[in-house]
C-alpha cells in the first residue's frame, strides 16, 4: 500500500518544528530529507527514523522493530518505526527526529572517509 497524502501531510506537520523537511518518493514509499540528510522513511503509512547505537534503545524500549521493506526477505534497514505516542507529540518527535538527523550526518561523514 502506498503512503497516503493525508499520512504524509500529518507527519510533515508533526515535524514542522525540526525545520524544512523535503519528502521524495522512492520505491513505493517516501524518503524524508533534512537538507541533504536522508533521515526518515514513510512506508505503508508507517513512519521510520534512522538509528544507530546512539538511539536504537529508544525504539527497542518501546517494542519497535527495524524497517523490513520486503516481507519475503530477511533483510532489515537501519530505520525503526516511530511509536504512535511519539508521533502524536510534536515536541518529543522533534527530539527523536534530531537524533535521527545526527545519525544520518555521522553516517554521511563516515561514507566520505
Amino acid at each position: 500500500m502506498p503512503v497516503s497524502a493525508e499520512f504524509q501531510d500529518y507527519v510533515l506537520e508533526q515535524l514542522s518544528d525540526v525545520g524544512a523537511i523535503m519528502p521524495k518518493k522512492m520505491f513505493g514509499g517516501v524518503g524524508l530529507y533534512y537538507r541533504t540528510l536522508f533521515f526518515g522513511i514513510l512506508f505503508n503509512n508507517n513512519f521510520y527514523l534512522k538509528v544507530d547505537d546512539s538511539n536504537r534503545d529508544d525504539y527497542e524500549k518501546e517494542g519497535m522493530s527495524a524497517f523490513k521493506p520486503f516481507e519475503d526477505r530477511p533483510a532489515t534497514m537501519q530505520y525503526y518505526e516511530v511509536p504512535a505516542e511519539i508521533l502524536e507529540n510534536k515536541k518529543q518527535l522533534a527530539v527523536w527526529a534530531q537524533k535521527a538527523i545526527a545519525v544520518a550526518a555521522r553516517a554521511n561523514k563516515s561514507k566520505k572517509r
